[in-house]
């Protein structure tokens, strides 16, 4: 049988060479689900490196070192969190919010280990990781007040201080929740997440 027409079984599929921004995101990917499941200490230049099939010298090539890789992969989580509790475009204000609210539930028990992680790095005195929480706080609580997003709460300087409040109040809920269900079902929690900021909004001066 000629070489031509043998059988040489499947061929392994070409390599795709990406760009240095292409592969810097999905390096990032990466290290964001590496994250979900161990904390910002136990995230390794060496696991991500690993995982990637890709040297621990082009890591540092694209991240300088390990506290900016550690740092920007928190920022790429940060970013995944904000869109994924993004409120759907129809449906009421409440159904909105509660939309919204259900999205972040999910998101901090399936990233239990990387949430805490960064709420740890920003209260522990990391400049950049504590730019990465207030960011992503910004975000989320601003929402709230924009018309094209909830928007169950006036625009008022005494209703902004308020929503501060809650979203820490909600945080904390929801890592409490994790720790000890104490019974209360996700549907519970979800109802006192929602239900709890109009009831605020309504005593806010």
């Amino acid at each position: 049988m000629s070489p031509s027409t043998a059988d040489t079984g499947p061929r392994p599929a070409a390599r795709v060479r990406l760009d240095r921004e292409s592969r810097r995101e999905q390096l990032l990917d990466l290290g964001v689900r590496l994250l979900a499941t161990r904390s910002l200490d136990e995230l390794s230049i060496d696991d991500l490196a690993e995982e990637a099939g890709v040297s621990r010298g082009l890591l540092y090539h694209y991240f300088g070192g390990k506290q900016e890789f550690r740092e920007a992969v928190c920022r790429r989580a940060a970013d995944e969190l904000v869109a994924r509790t993004a409120p759907p475009e129809d449906g009421d204000p409440a159904e909105r919010l509660a939309a919204s609210m259900a999205a972040y539930l999910d998101y901090v028990v399936e990233n239990h280990q990387g949430y805490l992680s960064l709420l740890r790095g920003a209260a522990g005195g990391s400049a950049a990781l504590r730019a990465v929480y207030d960011d992503a706080r910004a975000a989320l609580t601003g929402r709230i007040f924009t018309a094209d997003s909830v928007g169950v709460v006036p625009d008022t300087p005494a209703a902004r201080l308020m929503v501060r409040g809650w979203a820490a109040y909600a945080e904390e809920l929801v890592l409490a929740w994790i720790a000890e269900p104490a019974g209360v079902t996700r549907d519970d929690l979800l109802e006192m997440l929602a239900s709890s900021l109009p009831a605020l909004a309504a005593l806010t001066p």
